[in-house]
């Protein structure tokens, strides 16, 4: 607060000791502040990200190219942002010389045309000067500006680091050096501006105030609370109850987005195909059958806006989808103008349904967001993770081009996603979309490394929670949750639950690619309708096989596109001895179902089939946790025998026969396995 009773708000944004990682966070929070602001002009100037460098780790580290190459692009502009390098001329125990390849820390800002201001840390007043120059001029032309403070680092690396072992002569200087405050200090004595009677009073009222919070800190507890602000007030901690709630939607509302997500101005010029796309769409929601993946999508997105919570997805490829599924974003073919069906569902409805249907459904919704972004994962993740954290009202989305290119963002991963509510109690409702299947297209576009996501689960797979109350704080328990639904109507209601949840968890789903148009893999209108909600297993849908549990010789549990072929070679062979149930929800998984499915077929040998090698895929995962369900829950535990490749270094083959051949054998070990 300023004496004249102007208030600054600041966020500080958690930041592990992996350099430079948190600066795409920082400006996607701020992104979302502006956003959420209105996004006017001023909402842009005064909402400021500012981050702070090393020397080295601004010239070393790639995230930060990553962070700065977003700065023009549409929906990931914030304004400028003002960096301030703290150039202490070492790095740890690296020279300058070896740190880089050009004459100053901060020439990567050449690329960029970054005004980059050059300050002796020694002079205080240089520094201000610097700092109030760079903020002026980030107002007025919405750049990055670049502040190098020069300076020297006084002891090592930490408390324990001999720099004199590396860097002798350099820190003989040093020790024989002022410090910045004695420097600073003598300058106002000398010039008149205080006495030195002045300037020891001022030391001591600052460190006894120093002292002061240290000793506070000692008997401070912090709570979950503390650390969520106004914007999530009434959100849950991971130890507070949330209320499980329905994600169906009524079937009006879902036949107007339907309508208006395939739908464009009548002067719009739609490319010929599209044009059929789009009257696909339509008369899906119109009739309320053979509802594909694409469509699903739009309908839970628009039934989100709707309801007043904005939808943001990026990556690369996202307005068209990598497989051409989505389209939320159309091009007109004369004039190459943009059209955003989703942000127009009021205006389009109004046209095409008739009064009595369109009932007392809301004329107004929230903002949707589709952009494609600069071809980066650390980057991009990264920014939509910290988008994520500011308002917890609204579904972001990062969707991967193909689900293995998600480990350039593995720092991100690894550091925030999986890990920051346990290391900061910080929330993120943060969906990745990782486009995953087996479909001969070889090692580098067929797996989303399932298994490391599995990994990372902070599940016991050795425990249950025994009463229904633990069960439903399951979810809340765990730090993310891993789907890979098979029907787009649980992907609509996956979507769904994110939102309408009373408490935020990241959400992995491992999206498909042929199923996208899968004849098969379609859903009714009423699927998505009032009182439906996600299903975290589907048993078996064949009543001439669950109908006569006591003929199942064989039940194979799976998950995502495997059940389709399975099921394809199933109705090849005319067999009702063999059931499959699918795992939607992974993790965390769902002890009590399985252990129904198993005890209700009591003769059937377990399957666990995967298209992955027996080293990936959720083989590993799903073992442990059949064995504590049937053993606790049914009380006679019960063994997998594992259907799928074989270990491999690679995720998959790059030769057709050989991946043809793998099918196949998967197959036979499903249907005509001999001892």
């Amino acid at each position: 607060t300023y004496h004249d009773g102007r208030r600054i708000h600041l966020s500080l944004v958690a930041n592990p000791s992996h350099l430079e990682c948190v600066n795409p966070l920082v400006v996607g929070k701020a992104r979302a502040k502006q956003f959420y602001c209105g996004d006017r002009p001023e909402d842009v100037r005064n909402v400021v990200p500012i981050l702070l460098h090393g020397d080295s780790a601004f010239a070393g580290q790639g995230v930060v190219y990553e962070t700065m190459q977003m700065a023009k692009v549409r929906d990931f502009d914030v304004g400028g942002t003002i960096h301030v390098i703290v150039n202490n001329q070492i790095g740890f125990t690296t020279n300058p010389v070896n740190s880089r390849s050009t004459p100053y820390c901060t020439d990567l800002g050449k690329t960029f045309d970054c005004p980059i201001f050059h300050c002796n840390g020694d002079d205080p007043l240089a520094v201000s000067s610097a700092m109030e120059t760079a903020v002026e001029y980030r107002h007025e032309w919405g750049t990055d500006v670049i502040v190098e403070v020069i300076c020297y680092r006084r002891n090592g690396h930490n408390e324990l680091d001999q720099p004199s072992f590396t860097q002798p002569k350099l820190y003989d200087k040093i020790r024989d050096h002022p410090t910045t405050l004695e420097v600073y200090e003598k300058r106002l004595i000398e010039d008149g501006t205080l006495t030195k009677e002045e300037c020891e009073e001022i030391r001591s009222f600052t460190l006894k105030s120093y002292e002061a919070d240290l000793e506070a800190s000692k008997s401070y507890e912090s709570t979950a609370e503390d650390w969520l602000s106004s914007k999530w007030s009434g959100f849950k901690s991971p130890k507070q109850l949330s209320r499980v709630r329905k994600t169906g939607v009524e079937l009006e509302t879902l036949k107007r987005v339907g309508l208006a997500a395939g739908s464009v101005p009548e002067k719009f010029t739609l490319h010929r195909q599209m044009a059929k796309i789009f009257k696909g769409r339509r008369e899906m929601c119109d009739k309320g059958v053979g509802i594909d993946w694409g469509t699903a999508e739009a309908l839970a997105f628009g039934s989100l806006l709707l309801e007043g919570n904005h939808v943001r997805i990026s990556g690369q490829d996202v307005q068209r989808g990598t497989f051409s599924h989505r389209h939320a974003v159309v091009t007109d073919q004369v004039n190459e103008d943009h059209y955003v069906p989703l942000n127009n569902i009021a205006k389009m409805a109004s046209h095409s349904l008739p009064k009595h249907e369109l009932g007392e459904l809301p004329n107004t919704q929230a903002r949707f967001t589709a952009q494609n972004s600069i071809l980066s994962e650390f980057g991009v993740v990264g920014f939509e993770l910290g988008y994520s954290l500011e308002n917890p009202n609204a579904l972001v989305i990062w969707e991967a081009q193909f689900g293995d290119f998600s480990n350039g963002a593995q720092i991100m991963i690894d550091q925030f996603i999986a890990a920051g509510e346990d290391k900061w109690m910080r929330q993120s409702g943060l969906v990745m979309l990782l486009p995953h299947g087996y479909d001969g297209q070889g090692a580098e576009h067929s797996s989303c490394r399932l298994e490391r996501f599995l990994q990372m689960v902070d599940e016991d797979p050795h425990y249950i929670p025994e009463m229904a109350f633990d069960l439903r704080m399951q979810i809340q328990q765990c730090n993310w949750q891993v789907v890979n639904c098979t029907t787009p109507a649980n992907y609509f209601h996956c979507l769904r639950r994110q939102v309408h949840r009373e408490f935020r968890k990241p959400l992995i789903v491992v999206a498909p690619k042929n199923l996208l148009r899968n004849k098969r893999c379609v859903s009714t209108i009423e699927d998505m309708g009032p009182s439906t909600q996600f299903k975290r297993v589907i048993g078996e849908i064949d009543p001439a096989v669950y109908e006569q549990p006591q003929g199942v010789k064989t039940l194979v549990f799976c998950t995502g596109q495997i059940f389709y072929e399975l099921l394809a070679e199933r109705e090849k062979q005319n067999r009702t001895d063999v059931a499959i149930v699918r795992l939607e929800q992974i993790a965390p998984f769902a002890f009590d179902k399985v252990a129904q499915h198993v005890a209700y077929y009591p003769e059937a040998e377990i399957v666990w089939a995967q298209q992955e090698p027996k080293n990936m895929g959720a083989y590993a995962y799903f073992t442990p946790r059949l064995m504590t369900a049937t053993r606790q829950i049914n009380g006679d535990e019960k063994r997998t025998r594992y259907v799928g490749r074989q270990v491999s270094a690679a995720p998959a083959t790059g030769m057709g026969k050989i991946h043809q051949e793998e099918y196949n054998a998967i197959l036979k070990g499903v249907f005509d396995f001999e001892e």
